[in-house]
């Protein structure tokens, strides 16, 4: 058995029945051999995007793994796995590696060690028989602790070597880490006193698939829950409960309760300090829930700590508040409050939601979609930019993993390749990607791999011949130059790839417009939906 051979008998032996990848790598080959499904993209960026998505939207159980060749393949995947770092995603990245004897010579792309920052492990196979030790050592980082990228870097000279004797592999565990209980009995005393108590949700709860923990939680306290971008799903937003989830834009309701809470526990969640995420008040009370101790008092000071998996803890925090209350608390005058101010900020913003104006709103767009689509039976995404501003305030989540949110590194063209790999792992969801004009000339040429692997997701392009965020800080550029326009007919090169395109400029055609997409999807087909839209650069930002 060559080592080629043998890694991809280990990925079968781990449960990996797909493998994203861009040739040339021998692995590719030799999985599918093995009978591992092999989807080849236009670039190597999408690739691990699809990777990205698989594993988050399977929760690990089918872990997204990515393979390039060496060298240049190797240098173009850099983005895709710096995403899925910053993002704290799980995928088993392989790239081909130039020969050991010249794997250290100046200007050969070495990705252990230019990858090393953004990875959780990296390790070259150095020795044909040190093949399994590798492997086992990489998936234990994928499957243990804070989930990140691990990389394994596979000189071409050794794939082509035999193994030194039969392959044994056993597949590694999972574990889950539970908090000290002392710190459980001093945070519940904390919860229980608390007056304005938020709960603010992290990424952690879709990774623990901790939702009926969370709720029990928040309905026991008559706690308001609000949610990161990354952890945006993991409570119903039609709760009477819910705050809804915010980043760079947020929603009145939400900013309104964290400004007035005299404690925040965060679950799940790494309070990491970025523009594009939920800013604490300043002196705020922080209890930190989290998995890794790394994030503790990182962004934020915290009053308090649990360190473990988000459901150990929620089950813990249920049971210890549960000893110190006779009942539930009455959540009605909380949920009064949240109906209140939602209605007062949204007031401000219907205008722009149920807007006529020709060119369309982006607002009236999204706004519209949520009112066609099956919600509950839908996963969306949003790119970066404008796109994630105009939907996540208003979109409301109503089942766990059915928004893909984002935001800390905040990549144009990300939001494609999260809704294919949606689509594979989900193949009964209708899967959506939002973008704008200026991310689909990133990863647009990928919209040919929906077509060719038969992934029927619903493009939602945001046209409005602009990188219209970039205009209020590039005038003079933009005067003199025209730096920011951009444009094109991307429902016609959408019909090019052998999708479904359509242009869509009248607001009473918005909705008809989707429910044509809709139905080339369940046909098979990918859609883009190509909206003309208005420069709109406004966001609630409060």
């Amino acid at each position: 058995m060559k080592v080629s051979t043998a890694i991809a008998e280990i990925l079968r032996l781990e449960g990996i029945d797909v493998v994203f990848g861009y040739p040339r790598n021998a692995v590719l080959e030799q999985a599918a051999a093995a009978g591992i499904r092999t989807v080849i993209v236009r670039q190597e960026r999408t690739g691990l995007h699809m990777a990205d998505a698989l594993s988050r939207m399977t929760r690990g159980r089918r872990m997204g793994v990515f393979a390039m060749q060496h060298g240049p393949g190797t240098e173009n995947a850099y983005g895709g796995v710096a995403q899925a770092y910053s993002e704290s995603v799980p995928v088993l990245v392989l790239p081909q590696g130039y020969a050991r004897r010249i794997a250290h010579v100046p200007d050969n792309y070495n990705a252990c060690i230019a990858m090393r920052d953004i990875t959780k492990t990296a390790e070259p196979i150095l020795l044909a028989a040190e093949t399994p030790a590798i492997l086992r050592r990489a998936f234990t980082a994928l499957r243990n602790g804070r989930l990140r990228p691990a990389l394994v870097e596979m000189p071409w000279d050794v794939l082509e070597e035999d193994m030194p004797e039969p392959l044994a592999y056993t597949p590694v565990v999972s574990t889950r880490t539970a908090p000290d209980p002392d710190a459980i009995a001093r945070v519940a005393e904390r919860l229980v006193a608390a007056k304005r108590l938020v709960i603010h949700a992290g990424q952690g709860v879709h990774w623990a698939e901790a939702y009926a923990e969370l709720r029990v939680l928040a309905e026991l306290l008559a706690a308001p829950v609000s949610t990161t971008l990354e952890g945006k799903s993991a409570f119903d937003e039609t709760h009477p409960l819910a705050l809804g989830s915010g980043g760079a834009a947020i929603p009145g309701q939400l900013r309104h309760f964290l400004d007035r809470a005299d404690l925040i526990l965060g679950i799940g969640c790494s309070f990491s300090e970025t523009a594009f995420g939920v800013s604490m008040p300043v002196g705020a009370n922080i209890v930190h829930a989290t998995l890794d101790p790394a994030d503790l008092n990182k962004g934020v000071p915290c009053i308090d700590a649990l360190i473990g998996d988000a459901r150990l803890t929620l089950a813990m925090l249920v049971d210890a508040c549960r000893d110190r209350l006779t009942s539930a608390r009455d959540p009605g005058p909380v949920a009064a409050e949240i109906a209140e101010i939602e209605a007062q900020w949204l007031a401000g913003w219907l205008p722009l939601l149920e807007s006529d104006d020709t060119p369309l709103s982006p607002y009236r767009v999204l706004w519209d979609l949520q009112h066609t689509v099956d919600v509950a039976n839908t996963i969306i995404t949003h790119d970066a930019g404008s796109p994630r501003d105009q939907l996540t305030p208003y979109w409301k989540t109503r089942t766990p993993l059915s928004y893909i949110g984002w935001g800390k590194s905040t990549q144009l063209g990300y939001g494609l390749g999260l809704a294919m790999g949606a689509k594979l792992a989900c193949p009964g969801k209708l899967c959506i990607n939002v973008w704008g004009d200026a991310a689909i000339g990133f990863t647009g040429m990928d919209f040919e791999t929906a077509v060719r692997e038969r992934l029927p997701i619903l493009s939602i392009l945001l046209n409005n011949s602009a990188m219209a965020i970039e205009l209020p800080i590039m005038p003079v550029a933009t005067d003199r130059f025209r730096a920011t326009d951009i444009s094109g007919d991307y429902a016609a090169f959408a019909r090019a790839m052998g999708g479904y395109g359509e242009r869509i400029s009248q607001p009473d055609e918005i909705v008809p417009a989707i429910r044509r997409g809709i139905a080339a999807t369940e046909a098979g087909q990918p859609a883009l939906l190509e909206f003309i839209t208005a420069q709109e650069t406004r966001a609630s930002r409060l």
